[in-house]
Protein backbone atom coordinates (compact mmCIF):
# COMPACT_ATOMS: atom_id res chain seq x y z
CA UNK A 1 0.00 0.00 0.00
CA UNK A 2 2.53 2.37 1.06
CA UNK A 3 4.35 1.75 -2.93
CA UNK A 4 1.37 2.94 -4.09
CA UNK A 5 1.27 5.99 -2.06
CA UNK A 6 4.58 6.84 -2.81
CA UNK A 7 3.53 7.10 -6.51
CA UNK A 8 1.17 8.56 -6.08
CA UNK A 9 2.67 11.05 -4.34
CA UNK A 10 5.73 11.30 -7.05
CA UNK A 11 2.86 12.15 -9.62
CA UNK A 12 1.13 14.55 -7.87
CA UNK A 13 4.57 16.68 -7.04
CA UNK A 14 5.87 15.99 -10.88
CA UNK A 15 6.02 19.06 -12.36
CA UNK A 16 6.75 19.65 -16.40
CA UNK A 17 7.84 22.42 -18.12
CA UNK A 18 8.96 23.01 -21.69
CA UNK A 19 11.81 22.33 -23.55
CA UNK A 20 12.55 24.09 -26.65
CA UNK A 21 13.87 21.71 -29.70
CA UNK A 22 14.97 23.17 -32.54
CA UNK A 23 14.13 20.73 -35.65
CA UNK A 24 15.58 21.12 -39.14
CA UNK A 25 13.16 19.52 -41.39
CA UNK A 26 11.88 21.34 -44.09
CA UNK A 27 8.47 18.90 -43.94
CA UNK A 28 7.67 20.20 -40.13
CA UNK A 29 9.03 23.55 -41.01
CA UNK A 30 6.83 23.73 -43.73
CA UNK A 31 3.56 22.74 -41.60
CA UNK A 32 4.24 24.87 -39.32
CA UNK A 33 4.40 28.06 -41.52
CA UNK A 34 1.53 26.94 -43.30
CA UNK A 35 -0.86 26.98 -39.88
CA UNK A 36 0.69 29.67 -38.87
CA UNK A 37 -0.50 32.05 -42.19
CA UNK A 38 -3.58 30.27 -42.15
CA UNK A 39 -4.28 31.00 -38.75
CA UNK A 40 -2.89 34.97 -38.99
CA UNK A 41 -4.93 35.39 -42.18
CA UNK A 42 -8.47 34.26 -40.30
CA UNK A 43 -7.57 36.66 -38.05
CA UNK A 44 -7.06 39.49 -40.33
CA UNK A 45 -9.51 38.40 -43.26
CA UNK A 46 -12.02 36.86 -41.02
CA UNK A 47 -12.60 38.12 -38.23
CA UNK A 48 -11.18 41.79 -38.38
CA UNK A 49 -12.18 42.62 -41.39
CA UNK A 50 -14.60 40.45 -42.57
CA UNK A 51 -16.96 40.18 -38.98
CA UNK A 52 -15.22 43.89 -38.26
CA UNK A 53 -14.16 42.13 -34.59
CA UNK A 54 -12.14 45.74 -34.36
CA UNK A 55 -16.24 47.29 -33.23
CA UNK A 56 -18.59 46.63 -30.74
CA UNK A 57 -22.32 46.17 -31.66
CA UNK A 58 -25.97 47.27 -30.71
CA UNK A 59 -29.40 45.65 -31.52
CA UNK A 60 -31.78 47.54 -33.46
CA UNK A 61 -34.81 49.17 -31.75
CA UNK A 62 -37.73 50.51 -33.95
CA UNK A 63 -41.06 51.90 -34.00
CA UNK A 64 -43.21 51.49 -36.77
CA UNK A 65 -46.60 53.94 -38.19
CA UNK A 66 -48.69 53.02 -41.13
CA UNK A 67 -50.98 55.12 -43.07
CA UNK A 68 -52.60 53.71 -45.99
CA UNK A 69 -54.27 55.72 -49.40
CA UNK A 70 -56.41 54.41 -52.05
CA UNK A 71 -60.30 54.52 -53.07
CA UNK A 72 -62.39 52.31 -54.98
CA UNK A 73 -66.05 52.07 -56.63
CA UNK A 74 -67.50 48.16 -56.52
CA UNK A 75 -70.54 46.98 -58.63
CA UNK A 76 -71.43 43.20 -59.08
CA UNK A 77 -74.46 43.55 -60.42
CA UNK A 78 -73.62 42.64 -63.94
CA UNK A 79 -70.45 40.55 -62.74
CA UNK A 80 -70.88 37.20 -64.98
CA UNK A 81 -68.93 35.24 -61.12
CA UNK A 82 -71.76 36.92 -58.95
CA UNK A 83 -72.84 34.16 -56.70
CA UNK A 84 -75.09 36.21 -54.24
CA UNK A 85 -78.79 37.03 -55.04
CA UNK A 86 -78.51 40.20 -53.63
CA UNK A 87 -75.41 42.84 -55.00
CA UNK A 88 -76.54 45.72 -53.47
CA UNK A 89 -74.27 45.43 -50.02
CA UNK A 90 -71.26 45.24 -52.17
CA UNK A 91 -72.40 48.16 -54.62
CA UNK A 92 -70.46 50.71 -52.96
CA UNK A 93 -67.21 53.25 -52.51
CA UNK A 94 -64.75 52.33 -50.43
CA UNK A 95 -61.78 54.15 -48.74
CA UNK A 96 -59.35 52.90 -45.66
CA UNK A 97 -61.98 54.03 -43.10
CA UNK A 98 -63.66 50.86 -44.70
CA UNK A 99 -61.22 48.35 -45.46
CA UNK A 100 -58.37 49.04 -43.07
CA UNK A 101 -59.27 47.25 -40.07
CA UNK A 102 -58.75 47.94 -37.44
CA UNK A 103 -56.98 51.32 -38.16
CA UNK A 104 -53.98 50.94 -36.44
CA UNK A 105 -52.07 47.45 -35.51
CA UNK A 106 -48.49 47.36 -34.14
CA UNK A 107 -46.22 46.74 -36.64
CA UNK A 108 -48.83 45.52 -39.36
CA UNK A 109 -51.51 46.31 -40.98
CA UNK A 110 -54.77 44.58 -42.74
CA UNK A 111 -56.39 45.21 -46.16
CA UNK A 112 -59.57 43.86 -47.17
CA UNK A 113 -59.83 42.63 -50.83
CA UNK A 114 -63.02 40.51 -50.04
CA UNK A 115 -66.25 40.08 -48.02
CA UNK A 116 -69.12 38.04 -46.96
CA UNK A 117 -72.09 40.80 -45.80
CA UNK A 118 -74.86 39.62 -44.09
CA UNK A 119 -77.28 42.91 -43.33
CA UNK A 120 -79.33 43.65 -40.75
CA UNK A 121 -78.57 40.82 -37.83
CA UNK A 122 -81.28 41.64 -34.92
CA UNK A 123 -81.11 39.34 -31.58
CA UNK A 124 -83.89 36.71 -32.45
CA UNK A 125 -84.41 32.77 -32.88
CA UNK A 126 -84.05 31.55 -36.59
CA UNK A 127 -82.47 28.28 -38.30
CA UNK A 128 -79.30 27.72 -37.85
CA UNK A 129 -76.77 27.01 -40.65
CA UNK A 130 -77.26 23.77 -42.43
CA UNK A 131 -73.42 23.75 -43.15
CA UNK A 132 -72.70 23.56 -39.12
CA UNK A 133 -72.30 20.18 -37.11
CA UNK A 134 -74.90 18.27 -35.58
CA UNK A 135 -78.01 20.83 -36.26
CA UNK A 136 -79.46 18.73 -39.01
CA UNK A 137 -83.19 17.60 -37.02
CA UNK A 138 -86.71 16.23 -38.38
CA UNK A 139 -88.18 16.49 -34.53
CA UNK A 140 -87.85 18.72 -31.98
CA UNK A 141 -86.00 15.84 -29.96
CA UNK A 142 -83.07 16.19 -31.91
CA UNK A 143 -82.46 19.89 -30.46
CA UNK A 144 -81.76 19.95 -26.89
CA UNK A 145 -82.82 23.20 -25.55
CA UNK A 146 -80.18 25.39 -23.97
CA UNK A 147 -76.93 23.48 -25.78
CA UNK A 148 -74.57 25.88 -27.64
CA UNK A 149 -73.95 24.60 -31.26
CA UNK A 150 -70.66 23.64 -31.27
CA UNK A 151 -68.36 26.15 -33.62
CA UNK A 152 -72.01 27.75 -34.44
CA UNK A 153 -73.62 31.06 -34.08
CA UNK A 154 -76.13 30.50 -31.44
CA UNK A 155 -78.02 28.46 -28.47
CA UNK A 156 -80.79 25.67 -29.14
CA UNK A 157 -84.29 26.18 -28.34
CA UNK A 158 -85.32 23.08 -28.35
CA UNK A 159 -87.30 23.36 -31.58
CA UNK A 160 -86.81 21.82 -35.54
CA UNK A 161 -87.35 24.29 -38.12
CA UNK A 162 -86.88 25.13 -41.75
CA UNK A 163 -84.22 26.51 -42.92
CA UNK A 164 -83.92 28.47 -46.62
CA UNK A 165 -81.49 28.63 -48.87
CA UNK A 166 -80.66 31.87 -50.71
CA UNK A 167 -81.84 30.36 -54.01
CA UNK A 168 -85.32 29.23 -52.21
CA UNK A 169 -84.01 25.54 -51.51
CA UNK A 170 -84.98 24.39 -47.61
CA UNK A 171 -84.06 22.05 -45.10
CA UNK A 172 -84.63 21.21 -41.75
CA UNK A 173 -81.94 22.45 -38.97
CA UNK A 174 -82.21 23.36 -35.04
CA UNK A 175 -83.92 26.68 -33.99
CA UNK A 176 -81.50 29.00 -32.12
CA UNK A 177 -80.87 32.04 -29.90
CA UNK A 178 -78.82 34.27 -32.22
CA UNK A 179 -77.87 37.28 -34.41
CA UNK A 180 -80.51 36.43 -37.46
CA UNK A 181 -80.38 36.12 -39.77
CA UNK A 182 -77.34 34.21 -39.56
CA UNK A 183 -74.33 34.37 -42.20
CA UNK A 184 -74.87 32.15 -44.72
CA UNK A 185 -71.07 31.38 -45.72
CA UNK A 186 -70.43 32.60 -49.70
CA UNK A 187 -68.66 34.98 -51.22
CA UNK A 188 -70.26 37.46 -53.70
CA UNK A 189 -68.31 36.19 -56.70
CA UNK A 190 -66.81 32.86 -57.54
CA UNK A 191 -63.03 32.37 -57.27
CA UNK A 192 -62.23 36.84 -57.72
CA UNK A 193 -61.87 38.75 -54.91
CA UNK A 194 -64.86 42.16 -54.74
CA UNK A 195 -61.95 45.10 -53.93
CA UNK A 196 -59.21 44.14 -56.19
CA UNK A 197 -57.93 47.57 -56.41
CA UNK A 198 -56.14 47.42 -53.61
CA UNK A 199 -53.64 46.17 -56.14
CA UNK A 200 -53.33 50.05 -56.38
CA UNK A 201 -53.61 51.29 -53.34
CA UNK A 202 -50.53 52.60 -51.14
CA UNK A 203 -49.01 52.52 -47.98
CA UNK A 204 -46.56 55.11 -46.03
CA UNK A 205 -44.43 53.32 -43.64
CA UNK A 206 -42.34 55.39 -41.34
CA UNK A 207 -39.47 53.50 -39.50
CA UNK A 208 -37.41 54.96 -36.64
CA UNK A 209 -34.80 52.90 -35.93
CA UNK A 210 -32.51 53.49 -32.81
CA UNK A 211 -29.03 52.52 -31.43
CA UNK A 212 -29.25 53.30 -28.05
CA UNK A 213 -25.89 52.28 -27.32
CA UNK A 214 -24.27 54.76 -29.70
CA UNK A 215 -27.08 57.34 -29.57
CA UNK A 216 -28.01 57.01 -32.66
CA UNK A 217 -31.29 57.26 -34.48
CA UNK A 218 -32.37 57.90 -37.97
CA UNK A 219 -35.87 57.85 -39.67
CA UNK A 220 -36.60 55.18 -43.31
CA UNK A 221 -37.27 59.48 -44.74
CA UNK A 222 -34.18 60.61 -46.04
CA UNK A 223 -33.38 63.95 -44.35
CA UNK A 224 -32.98 65.06 -48.28
CA UNK A 225 -36.51 64.14 -48.71
CA UNK A 226 -39.31 66.84 -48.92
CA UNK A 227 -43.18 67.18 -49.08
CA UNK A 228 -43.11 67.23 -52.57
CA UNK A 229 -41.18 64.12 -53.25
CA UNK A 230 -43.31 61.86 -50.99
CA UNK A 231 -46.36 62.93 -53.09
CA UNK A 232 -45.30 61.70 -55.93
CA UNK A 233 -42.74 58.45 -55.25
CA UNK A 234 -42.99 55.18 -55.07
CA UNK A 235 -40.96 52.40 -54.09
CA UNK A 236 -39.04 50.95 -56.29
CA UNK A 237 -35.90 48.57 -55.74
CA UNK A 238 -33.99 49.97 -58.94
CA UNK A 239 -35.22 53.25 -59.40
CA UNK A 240 -36.07 54.89 -56.13
CA UNK A 241 -34.95 52.14 -52.98
CA UNK A 242 -35.21 54.77 -50.07
CA UNK A 243 -38.93 56.03 -50.89
CA UNK A 244 -41.58 55.02 -47.86
CA UNK A 245 -44.40 54.50 -50.07
CA UNK A 246 -45.19 51.23 -51.23
CA UNK A 247 -47.39 50.28 -53.79
CA UNK A 248 -49.46 47.05 -52.31
CA UNK A 249 -49.54 45.50 -56.11
CA UNK A 250 -45.84 45.91 -56.08
CA UNK A 251 -45.15 44.54 -52.66
CA UNK A 252 -47.11 41.56 -53.89
CA UNK A 253 -45.16 41.14 -57.24
CA UNK A 254 -41.80 41.23 -55.28
CA UNK A 255 -42.99 37.58 -53.73
CA UNK A 256 -43.73 36.12 -56.77
CA UNK A 257 -47.31 35.48 -55.27
CA UNK A 258 -50.64 35.25 -57.22
CA UNK A 259 -52.85 38.30 -56.82
CA UNK A 260 -56.09 36.90 -57.35
CA UNK A 261 -55.96 33.69 -55.20
CA UNK A 262 -54.40 35.96 -52.27
CA UNK A 263 -57.11 38.57 -52.51
CA UNK A 264 -59.90 36.45 -52.84
CA UNK A 265 -58.71 33.92 -49.64
CA UNK A 266 -56.52 36.02 -47.99
CA UNK A 267 -52.98 35.52 -46.70
CA UNK A 268 -50.38 37.31 -44.39
CA UNK A 269 -47.03 39.23 -46.22
CA UNK A 270 -43.93 39.91 -44.31
CA UNK A 271 -42.40 43.49 -45.18
CA UNK A 272 -38.77 43.51 -43.84
CA UNK A 273 -36.65 46.44 -43.44
CA UNK A 274 -33.14 45.87 -42.45
CA UNK A 275 -30.84 48.42 -40.92
CA UNK A 276 -27.27 46.91 -41.44
CA UNK A 277 -25.28 49.99 -40.35
CA UNK A 278 -21.24 50.81 -40.04
CA UNK A 279 -20.95 53.95 -37.84
CA UNK A 280 -17.73 54.21 -38.72
CA UNK A 281 -18.51 55.43 -41.51
CA UNK A 282 -20.97 58.84 -42.47
CA UNK A 283 -24.29 59.41 -40.81
CA UNK A 284 -25.79 59.12 -44.50
CA UNK A 285 -24.48 55.82 -45.34
CA UNK A 286 -27.06 54.03 -42.97
CA UNK A 287 -29.99 53.34 -44.87
CA UNK A 288 -32.29 50.62 -44.49
CA UNK A 289 -32.94 47.68 -47.12
CA UNK A 290 -36.44 46.60 -47.75
CA UNK A 291 -37.68 42.82 -48.72
CA UNK A 292 -40.81 40.94 -49.11
CA UNK A 293 -42.02 37.29 -48.35
CA UNK A 294 -45.18 35.64 -48.51
CA UNK A 295 -45.56 34.14 -44.34
CA UNK A 296 -48.35 31.66 -44.23
CA UNK A 297 -48.74 28.44 -45.83
CA UNK A 298 -50.63 28.57 -49.40
CA UNK A 299 -50.13 25.15 -50.36
CA UNK A 300 -52.40 24.45 -46.81
CA UNK A 301 -55.47 21.82 -47.33
CA UNK A 302 -57.54 23.33 -44.59
CA UNK A 303 -58.31 26.78 -43.39
CA UNK A 304 -56.45 28.27 -45.93
CA UNK A 305 -55.81 32.24 -45.95
CA UNK A 306 -56.73 34.99 -43.61
CA UNK A 307 -60.25 36.16 -42.26
CA UNK A 308 -61.97 37.29 -39.05
CA UNK A 309 -65.82 38.75 -38.71
CA UNK A 310 -66.20 42.46 -36.86
CA UNK A 311 -69.66 44.19 -36.85
CA UNK A 312 -71.12 47.66 -37.13
CA UNK A 313 -73.62 47.98 -34.79
CA UNK A 314 -77.24 51.10 -34.80
CA UNK A 315 -80.29 50.96 -34.00
CA UNK A 316 -83.15 50.33 -35.98
CA UNK A 317 -86.56 52.39 -34.77
CA UNK A 318 -85.00 51.53 -31.53
CA UNK A 319 -84.08 47.90 -31.85
CA UNK A 320 -80.25 46.87 -31.56
CA UNK A 321 -79.28 45.88 -35.22
CA UNK A 322 -75.82 45.23 -36.59
CA UNK A 323 -74.25 44.47 -39.95
CA UNK A 324 -71.62 41.58 -39.59
CA UNK A 325 -68.42 41.27 -42.09
CA UNK A 326 -66.47 38.37 -42.73
CA UNK A 327 -63.21 39.67 -44.31
CA UNK A 328 -61.06 38.58 -46.71
CA UNK A 329 -57.58 40.35 -47.16
CA UNK A 330 -53.65 40.41 -47.08
CA UNK A 331 -52.36 41.18 -42.96
CA UNK A 332 -48.99 42.47 -43.56
CA UNK A 333 -46.24 42.13 -40.91
CA UNK A 334 -43.53 44.60 -40.79
CA UNK A 335 -40.20 42.70 -39.34
CA UNK A 336 -37.74 45.22 -38.43
CA UNK A 337 -33.98 44.05 -38.00
CA UNK A 338 -30.45 45.52 -37.79
CA UNK A 339 -27.13 45.81 -35.87
CA UNK A 340 -24.98 48.45 -35.99
CA UNK A 341 -21.01 48.48 -35.05
CA UNK A 342 -18.61 50.97 -34.31
CA UNK A 343 -14.81 51.14 -33.43
CA UNK A 344 -13.82 50.05 -29.72
CA UNK A 345 -10.85 49.33 -28.38
CA UNK A 346 -11.68 46.49 -26.04
CA UNK A 347 -13.14 43.76 -28.94
CA UNK A 348 -9.95 44.25 -30.83
CA UNK A 349 -7.82 43.75 -28.23
CA UNK A 350 -10.06 40.41 -27.05
CA UNK A 351 -10.18 39.17 -31.15
CA UNK A 352 -6.49 39.96 -31.45
CA UNK A 353 -5.52 37.94 -28.26
CA UNK A 354 -8.09 34.95 -29.05
CA UNK A 355 -6.22 34.72 -32.33
CA UNK A 356 -2.37 34.56 -30.92
CA UNK A 357 -4.22 32.35 -29.14
CA UNK A 358 -5.12 29.54 -31.81
CA UNK A 359 -0.90 30.14 -32.80
CA UNK A 360 -0.32 27.66 -30.70
CA UNK A 361 -2.46 25.11 -32.23
CA UNK A 362 0.39 25.41 -35.30
CA UNK A 363 2.65 23.71 -32.43
CA UNK A 364 0.38 20.86 -31.41
CA UNK A 365 0.23 20.18 -34.73
CA UNK A 366 3.50 19.92 -35.58
CA UNK A 367 4.13 18.12 -32.28
CA UNK A 368 2.26 15.18 -33.19
CA UNK A 369 3.59 14.95 -36.95
CA UNK A 370 7.17 14.88 -35.36
CA UNK A 371 6.05 12.45 -32.51
CA UNK A 372 3.85 10.11 -34.31
CA UNK A 373 4.00 10.23 -38.25
CA UNK A 374 7.47 10.66 -39.70
CA UNK A 375 9.79 7.45 -39.75
CA UNK A 376 11.99 8.36 -36.97
CA UNK A 377 9.34 9.95 -34.36
CA UNK A 378 11.43 7.41 -31.82
CA UNK A 379 14.52 9.75 -32.19
CA UNK A 380 12.51 12.34 -31.67
CA UNK A 381 10.69 11.56 -28.82
CA UNK A 382 14.13 10.67 -26.94
CA UNK A 383 15.03 14.55 -28.12
CA UNK A 384 11.95 16.34 -27.00
CA UNK A 385 11.13 14.23 -23.31
CA UNK A 386 13.39 14.68 -20.55
CA UNK A 387 12.96 12.95 -17.22
CA UNK A 388 14.79 14.55 -14.36
CA UNK A 389 14.95 13.35 -11.04
CA UNK A 390 15.27 14.49 -7.76
CA UNK A 391 18.70 16.38 -7.56
CA UNK A 392 18.59 17.29 -4.12
CA UNK A 393 17.91 13.49 -3.63
CA UNK A 394 21.14 12.93 -5.76
CA UNK A 395 19.26 11.48 -8.76
CA UNK A 396 19.99 12.96 -12.03
CA UNK A 397 17.95 12.79 -15.48
CA UNK A 398 16.97 10.59 -18.22
CA UNK A 399 16.09 10.85 -21.78
CA UNK A 400 12.81 9.22 -23.14
CA UNK A 401 13.98 6.06 -23.99
CA UNK A 402 15.82 5.39 -20.58
CA UNK A 403 19.05 6.16 -21.03
CA UNK A 404 20.25 7.32 -17.78
CA UNK A 405 23.76 10.33 -17.16
CA UNK A 406 24.38 9.14 -13.74
CA UNK A 407 28.05 7.99 -13.20
CA UNK A 408 27.53 6.32 -17.38
CA UNK A 409 29.89 8.69 -19.58
CA UNK A 410 30.42 6.49 -22.06
CA UNK A 411 26.94 5.60 -22.53
CA UNK A 412 26.39 9.20 -23.32
CA UNK A 413 27.58 10.00 -27.29
CA UNK A 414 30.34 12.44 -27.50
CA UNK A 415 29.37 15.92 -29.16
CA UNK A 416 31.24 14.89 -32.84
CA UNK A 417 29.11 11.77 -32.67
CA UNK A 418 25.63 13.57 -31.35
CA UNK A 419 26.66 15.83 -34.26
CA UNK A 420 26.81 13.32 -36.91
CA UNK A 421 23.57 11.46 -35.51
CA UNK A 422 21.28 14.05 -35.71
CA UNK A 423 22.72 15.31 -38.86
CA UNK A 424 21.74 11.93 -40.48
CA UNK A 425 18.20 11.69 -38.45
CA UNK A 426 17.69 15.25 -39.94
CA UNK A 427 18.33 13.88 -43.54
CA UNK A 428 15.78 10.98 -43.28
CA UNK A 429 12.97 13.25 -41.85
Amino acid sequence: MSKYMKTAVDVFLEYDTEKIVHIKSKKVGLINRVIQLGIIGYIIGWVLIYEKGYQSTDEVVSAITTKLKGVSYTDITDNPLRLVKDPTPYNRIWDPADYVVPPEQTDAFFVMSNMIITQDQQMSTCAEDPGMLNVSCTTNDDCPAGVPVVNGNGVRTGNCTTYTYPDGNTTKTCEIHAWCPVEYDQTPLNGSAVLRDIVNFTVLIKNTAQFTKFNFSKRNILETSDADYLKGCTYNKKTDKFCPIFKLGDIISETEEDFESLAYLGGVMGIFIKWDCNLDHSWEKCVPKYSFRRLDNKNAKIAKGYNFRYAHYFKDEGIETRKLLKAYGILFQIIVTGEAGKFDIIPLFLNIGAGLALLSLATIVCDMVVLYVLKKRHYYKNKKYLMVDDVDGGGGYEEFGGHSDRGASKQVPSTVQEHQQESHHQSDA
